[in-house]
């Protein structure tokens, strides 16, 4: 069933909001536009009210939608039984970082870039795994 009433007031608030754009653009205080359009200015002041209040809604409910579909995953961490590195494979740890990982063991010292690291894992895995 189609609600009239609400068709209006939609119809109604986009033509203020236009009105209101216009006034922004032309750079006229409040009083000279309402003045200049033969508007009351207590119009002008409650559309521009309910066009902010329908704004909020909006925004309110768009927040509450994405709230409600971001719903959290949960997923299964194996801890394994070994570590994945040990003192006696990686030599000394305090300047350096061991990764092992499907058979292929990665050493850098502290010096070496992350950047350079994270690309050299990426490739690795991609050729591992």
């Amino acid at each position: 069933m189609l609600n009239v009433r609400g068709v209006a007031v939609s119809v109604r608030l986009t033509d203020w909001a236009k009105r209101i754009q216009d006034r922004n653009s032309s750079g006229l205080t409040i009083k000279a536009y309402c003045e200049s359009e033969g508007i009351p200015a207590y119009s002008y002041y409650y559309y521009l009210k309910k066009l902010r209040e329908t704004a909020c809604d909006v925004l309110v409910s768009t927040q509450d939608q994405t709230m409600n579909m971001a719903q959290p995953v949960f997923a299964e961490l194996k801890i394994p039984t070994q570590p994945a590195f040990t003192p006696s494979k990686c030599g000394n740890l305090a300047n350096q970082i061991c990764i092992e990982t499907a058979g292929v063991r990665l050493t850098a010292d502290g010096e070496y870039s992350v950047d350079k690291l994270a690309e050299l894992l990426r490739v690795v895995s991609r050729e591992c795994c």
